[in-house]
């Protein structure tokens, strides 16, 4: 529900007027070998600064995309794997965290076992659903697959109140539509209906290997579809989900119980441990409006079996390896277009990082992380900060009343670097091996959920992470107006020590600057210095801003991803308008700190080159055709190509620095180029 941002980056190489000159004066931490010279870095600076890259690191079957993000996350994987591995090999006291994670690992490579309960760990729970027949009974097994980690109509968590950011208040958000979003549903173009029919076919398969009749199988089938059809028809568009505005309802427990008479609130809260609730607030009202309706004419036969497949699909991942294969048959090979599945190390390792996140976090951290690190970080974020505080001042079209809430704003801004100041305490998570696989992994999320659920009607604890600190990955959220940048980010290649100054700033310093941005985009700027929900901007220069947000959803709307796939300009402008204030300001600051230095050409590339070059060199990805189709649907990023060539051509320095003029298709008319910050 948080507003998080993926950042891949890669290291690259720029030449001087797109020739190479051989004149090399130290490293720079990019590569030379990542660019394709073939390109004319004006015709395709993308595949001009990236295809080399992208020829030496071709997609390999267990990934729809493949990037340098993809890299740096692999390299992470092995060193987390190391030190579980060397957990291993000793016997740990039980309870211990050493024991902990070393046996929810190996637990999810024990396939022997796995194979050998097949659904045993799911069956009495499943005998359960199939029981239910009231209000009350259904509504308990709602409130206990929260717990579980799905989400059955709605989710129900815990967060900041976005209109009184100081207090934690509970939100309900639109889900129940296992494919993840509408349009899958309601869409009848060849490529939605083929993608229907085979989760239909994946519907009715986990219901068989449960060992459920074909007649059964085809009835959930019928079922599933025709609830999570209905949800989807009353769902919030994309679009819609990115105003706050329209995503705040706050309302005394009492409304909501009165209109969303389906559910039984007493049952639920009881299930969750609650005693009472005051208030809440119901994000998408009409969809939560809609989802009652759609629960008031189900019949239990229909309920039974939609919850059934909730579980099923939740479960699936941590079963046999036919559960397995069924699940990675829809999710990975129709939708995302892979064409093997991961190893099992890298998926056991990936639930024992998610449900220990800080205790491996902090072996992690042990290791990998030096304080110097953290120590420059800091010190280009203040830099970033003294650089964006300039582009505020500098805007002609903004009033000083406006300015000087803008800067207040960016001065409160709370700053995460690394790993959190105080560790999470797990001693009162249980993993016992004797278990199955996951009966853990609902301990854990259990672990997780009361943790979420202690913080009903208590302050926000701002030094909370929203991240672990092994995460490669950064954040920014407006309720708390804070930036976030993990350990595992802050290192090559994004992130140099001793690198060239124009590689650090072009790519770390971007991703600064663009989670700075994020406080400032069409999102962000709706909410105050203390994470309120309050509009601070004067009418005119609201009007202003949207003027130019419009412009730049246009541009990104104008793009073809794919065949006559167009990009969602408006779905994307968040992400889109903190790409251009991250190149921005990371531009400024860079120029902030060298000034006075004479640079030298490195590699025959000047210093403003190497700057956007280690930028394109963040996103040089490959990536399959269905995968471009998912993430234009899901996804608030612009795809990786566009997040460079579209993104650059609206910045004048780009231009200057590779000599790029109107005969250049990368060129952009001065008229038609937008600035925001």
């Amino acid at each position: 529900m948080k507003r998080l941002l993926i950042l891949p980056l890669v290291a690259g190489m720029v030449v001087a007027g797109c020739s190479n000159k051989n004149v090399t004066v130290k490293s720079s931490g990019l590569d030379i070998s990542n660019l394709d010279t073939t390109v004319s870095c004006g015709t395709d600076f993308y595949q001009y600064a990236c295809g080399g890259w992208m020829k030496k690191n071709p997609l390999k079957p267990e990934y729809a995309r493949y990037g340098s993000f993809d890299q740096l996350r692999e390299n992470n994987q092995n060193q987390i794997k190391e030190l579980i591995e060397e957990l291993g090999k000793t016997t740990h006291e039980y309870g211990s965290v050493a024991q902990k994670v070393g046996d929810m690992y190996l637990m999810g490579l024990d396939s022997v076992r796995l194979n050998e309960e097949s659904v045993a760990p799911i069956v009495d729970d499943l005998k359960v659903i199939t029981s239910l027949n009231d209000k009350a009974g259904y509504t308990r097994m709602i409130a206990r697959m929260q717990k579980m980690g799905t989400s059955p109509f709605f989710a129900f968590f815990v967060g900041a109140d976005d209109k009184n950011s100081s207090q934690n208040i509970v939100n309900l958000y639109q889900a129940g539509m296992s494919m993840g979003d509408r349009d899958y549903y309601l869409l009848n173009d060849s490529t939605n209906v083929k993608i229907r029919d085979a989760y239909k076919k994946y519907i009715n398969k986990l219901f068989i290997l449960a060992g459920y009749a074909p007649e059964q199988a085809a009835k959930a089938e019928d079922a599933v579809m025709k609830t999570e059809t209905a949800l989807a028809k009353v769902a919030f568009s994309r679009e819609q989900l990115r105003d706050p505005q329209n995503n705040y309802n706050k309302m005394p427990f009492s409304q909501l119980e009165k209109m969303t008479a389906a559910i039984d609130w007493n049952a639920f809260l009881q299930e969750m441990g609650i005693d009472s609730l005051v208030e809440i607030n119901p994000m998408q009202l009409p969809f939560i409006k809609g989802m009652n309706d759609v629960i008031a004419k189900m019949t239990s036969e229909e309920m039974q079996y939609y919850l059934a497949f909730k579980l099923l699909n939740a479960a699936s991942s941590y079963l046999s390896d036919d559960f397995v294969a069924a699940e990675f048959d829809f999710y990975g090979k129709t939708l995302s277009g892979k064409q093997e599945q991961q190893p099992r190390w890298k998926r056991a390792l990936e639930t024992t990082s998610s449900a220990l996140s800080e205790a491996v976090g902090k072996m992690y951290v042990s290791k990998y992380f030096p304080p110097e690190a953290k120590e420059r970080m800091v010190n280009l974020v203040k830099n970033l900060q003294v650089s964006l505080g300039q582009h505020i001042d500098s805007l002609e079209w903004m009033s000083d009343v406006t300015k000087a809430k803008a800067k207040e704003k960016l001065s409160t801004i709370y700053i995460k670097i690394g790993y959190p100041d105080k560790w999470r305490d797990y001693s009162n998570l249980k993993i016992d091996k004797k278990d199955s696989y996951w009966t853990n992994v609902c301990r854990a999320g259990e672990f997780e959920y009361n943790y979420m659920l202690d913080k009903i009607g208590k302050p926000v604890d701002k030094t909370e992470w929203l991240m672990s600190p092994q995460t490669v990955n950064a954040y920014y959220n407006p309720s708390t107006n804070e930036i976030c940048f993990p350990a595992g980010i802050l290192q090559p290649p994004f992130f140099y020590l001793d690198a060239d100054d124009a590689v650090n700033y072009g790519a770390i310093g971007v991703v600064i600057g663009h989670e700075m941005t994020h406080g400032f985009d069409d999102q962000g700027r709706q909410f105050d210095k203390d994470g309120n929900l309050k509009d601070w901007w004067t009418p005119e220069d609201a009007e202003q801003f949207n003027l130019r947000a419009d412009k730049l959803a246009e541009q990104y709307s104008s793009i073809i991803v794919l065949d006559t796939v167009h990009a969602n300009g408006r779905f994307t402008l968040g992400e889109n308008i903190a790409d251009h204030g991250g190149l921005r300001v990371a531009y400024t600051a860079f120029k902030n700190a060298t000034a006075g230095q004479e640079l030298p050409l490195i590699d025959g590339f000047t210093p403003d080159q190497r700057f956007y070059l280690a930028y394109a060199a963040l996103w040089a990805t490959n990536i399959r055709n269905e995968e471009i189709l998912r993430l234009t649907k899901i996804d608030p990023h612009s795809l990786s190509k566009w997040r460079v060539n579209a993104a650059l051509k609206n910045i004048d320095t780009f231009f200057s620095a590779f000599d790029i003029t109107e005969n250049d298709p990368m060129y952009l008319a001065p008229e038609d180029r937008v600035i925001i910050w």
